[in-house]
C-alpha cells in the first residue's frame, strides 16, 4: 500500500510524559496532551501534582519580556532571565531587534536538557540562536551574591532582568527566594542593573498595591501591568501581573 503525501502532520499521542525526574525541589515532569476540544498539543510542566505552565497560556510571559524592554533605548541590549521554563519568555526577548546578548538562569538541568535536546517545543529555535546562553545555578544565590547572573563574566550588569520563577512574591515555590522580594533582595537585583536598567517580574495573582510600594522604596520607577487573556478551557477571563522597576539614570537621580 502507497501512502499519498497530504501536507498534514500525523495525529500525535493523546497523552505523552516526555521525562520525569527527581530534583532538589521535587520531581518534575515534561507532558504532552492533545486538546481535543482545540485540536492542538499542550505542553505542560509540572512540578509533584502542581502545574507550573503550559504552552496553551503564554501571554503573561511574553508581556514580562515586552514589558521588560519596551523603555529602553540602545541596540545593544543585555538582558538576563531567571527562569527557563518552556522558553516563551526567552523567545519573545530574542524577538526584540536590540537585543544583544541572553543568559537565561535556571536552577534544574532537566529543564535545560529539554531544550537542549529538543523535547521542549522552542528548544531548537532557542540553543540555535547564539544570542541566547543557558546557565545552571541558582537565580536568587547568584542575584544575591556580589558576582551576580553570570558566571563567565563575573560583576556583569544588564539592561534588563527579568524573573519568572515563583508564583508570586508571595507564593513561593521553596524558602530559597523568602528574601528576595523584601527590599535588601530587591536591592541585591538592582546593583546587577545598568543606570536605567529594567528589572521585571512574573506573578501569577492579581496586582498587589503593596509590593508594588515595596518596588518603589528600592526603584526610582515602579507600576505593575495586569495581563488579561481568555481562557479558552473555562470559557472566561484570567488575569496576571507583571511588576516593573526602573533604575535611576544616575545616582543623583535616586
Amino acid at each position: 500500500m502507497v501512502r499519498v503525501a497530504t501536507g498534514v502532520p500525523p495525529m500525535s499521542r493523546f497523552f505523552e510524559e516526555l521525562d520525569y525526574r527527581p530534583t532538589p525541589i521535587g520531581a518534575i515532569s515534561l507532558r504532552r496532551r492533545r486538546e481535543l476540544r482545540l485540536d492542538v498539543d499542550v505542553y505542560e510542566i509540572k512540578l509533584g501534582d502542581e502545574f507550573l505552565m503550559s504552552s496553551l497560556f503564554t501571554a503573561s510571559e511574553v508581556a514580562l519580556a515586552r514589558l521588560g524592554l519596551a523603555a529602553l533605548a540602545g541596540d545593544a541590549l543585555e538582558v538576563a532571565v531567571g527562569g527557563l521554563g518552556l522558553g516563551y519568555t526567552a523567545q519573545a526577548v530574542l524577538q526584540h531587534r536590540s537585543v544583544r546578548s541572553l543568559v537565561v538562569v535556571e536552577l534544574l538541568e532537566a529543564v535545560i536538557d529539554w531544550h537542549a535536546t529538543g523535547l521542549a517545543p522552542l528548544g531548537p529555535q532557542l540553543t540555535a540562536d547564539p544570542r541566547c546562553r543557558f546557565v545552571r545555578g541558582d537565580f536568587f544565590a547568584l542575584a544575591a551574591s556580589d558576582q551576580g547572573l553570570d558566571p563567565d563574566s563575573p560583576g556583569r550588569l544588564f539592561d534588563a532582568i527579568l524573573v519568572d520563577i515563583d508564583h508570586s512574591p508571595a507564593a513561593l515555590l521553596d524558602g530559597r527566594s523568602t528574601d528576595f522580594y523584601l527590599p535588601p533582595g530587591l536591592r541585591r537585583v538592582a546593583a546587577h542593573l545598568r543606570p536605567g536598567g529594567m528589572f521585571a517580574l512574573w506573578s501569577d495573582d492579581l496586582p498587589d498595591p503593596a509590593f508594588v510600594e515595596r518596588l518603589a522604596g528600592v526603584f526610582a520607577e515602579a507600576r505593575v501591568e495586569p495581563v488579561t487573556f481568555h481562557n479558552p478551557l473555562r470559557n472566561c477571563s484570567y488575569t496576571q501581573s507583571v511588576y516593573l522597576g526602573r533604575k535611576a539614570a544616575s545616582p543623583a537621580a535616586g
